[in-house]
């Protein structure tokens, strides 16, 4: 069960991220998108389903966004409507500042009868309007429903500019935070500096460590990339010319996911870290979804060779 894999810190966590279909469907439309979610994802070796809520974070910055913003599905609706033939336990992403000390406590009181997983998202810049911030939402959590088992983010990344993510990971934790999902990486370095810190700070302040999970994304183009570019992906500027070069990018750029998962789960364990991973298939391509799912199972792969 996920819930005792969190709570017993265990390496080898397998999550399978999707976002819902888009409001602009018709509900045949969405009907159909949910069988074919059901059908391929009853088949995967996961412990869990990521359903993301997205965010519009143009205000995040000046940079015109590759492609057009469209509201989706609430995921908790979604999942709750239409994937109940699913016996898989969700992690249901929350973007808290869509909400306010209103309707977040009536979600709140929802999870004690689905028992979902949720990660808390804050706003994607300071810019953005938000009715309730992380802060809000972890103290109602605690009041409404202390057992939600909660996730948090991490941004491996941001560590390389401000050297303090796994000061803010600690923080998150003493908020009742119980597992990372990270944002999706391609920067093998910034990963293992964080995970170095992480590790050192937990030992010299005779902290425990909760498992970080290291989201994976197939890239099946150019226009994809820079748009991972533009959500705030780190991608170092040799990979992106290798990879825009490429004559095979998804191809190329699967195989860069599998040699730096591979690295990090055994950078993890040597430091005492509990790692795992999760696939996002969030492209509405075909070869991409079926690299999604080719990659979750190279990763599982890994995970059971070690």
């Amino acid at each position: 069960m996920l819930t005792d894999k969190i709570r017993n810190k265990e390496s080898g966590i397998l999550l399978y991220g999707i976002t819902p279909p888009k409001i602009k469907h018709t509900e045949e439309e969405i009907q159909v998108i949910a069988q074919k979610h059901i059908e391929r994802i009853s088949k995967l070796p996961i412990d869990g389903l990521v359903l993301y809520d997205i965010q519009d974070e143009s205000d995040r910055t000046d940079e015109k966004r590759p492609f057009p913003f469209i509201k989706t599905l609430d995921p908790c609706e979604y999942s709750r409507t239409y994937l109940n033939d699913l016996v898989i336990p969700r992690v249901v992403y929350r973007a808290v500042g869509n909400y306010d000390e209103k309707t977040f406590p009536i979600w709140l009181e929802l999870t004690k009868e689905n028992q979902v997983h949720s990660v808390f998202v804050g706003a994607a810049s300071r810019e953005q309007k938000k009715p309730m911030t992380l802060k809000e939402a972890y103290r109602l959590k605690k009041e409404v429903n202390d057992n939600l088992c909660m996730g948090g983010i991490a941004i491996p990344e941001r560590h390389m500019v401000k050297h303090d993510e796994h000061l803010r990971v600690f923080s998150k934790i003493d908020n009742s935070c119980e597992y990372f999902i990270t944002q999706c990486v391609y920067n093998l370095e910034a990963s293992k500096i964080f995970l170095t810190d992480y590790a050192k700070y937990a030992k010299d302040n005779e902290k425990e460590v909760v498992p970080i999970i290291f989201t994976l994304t197939p890239c099946g183009s150019a226009k994809t990339l820079d748009f991972m570019k533009w959500l705030g992906i780190s991608i170092p500027n040799y990979l992106e010319e290798d990879l825009k070069s490429s004559g095979d990018i998804l191809h190329d750029s699967m195989k860069l996911c599998i040699d730096i998962f591979r690295e990090l789960y055994t950078f993890g364990r040597d430091r005492g870290i509990p790692i795992g991973c999760n696939v996002e298939s969030v492209a509405i391509r075909k070869e991409e979804i079926e690299a999604s799912i080719k990659l979750l199972h190279e990763v599982k792969k890994i995970m059971e060779e070690n």
